[in-house]
């Protein structure tokens, strides 16, 4: 389940979403923790969880953490 490529959450935009990057490729704009889930089992990270999510080193995270959404 390991993957070298960067993975980057940006920063909530007004709307409340936050752009998931994976290498240099955008894969979507998650609302939530599933969201992210969602499109990092697309690539490939079968294994991945909300728990994961917000506890992954691989991720980065800009402009606040793993609880920072705004709805």
């Amino acid at each position: 389940m390991a993957t070298t490529q960067p993975i980057v959450i940006y920063p909530p935009a007004e709307d409340g979403g936050r752009r998931v990057r994976v290498g240099d490729r955008f894969v979507g704009l998650a609302y939530g923790l599933l969201d992210v889930v969602e499109f990092l089992r697309r690539i490939g990270l079968d294994d991945v969880d909300e728990v994961w999510v917000q506890q992954s080193a691989l991720i980065e995270w800009r402009g606040g953490g793993a609880k920072n959404w705004v709805h």
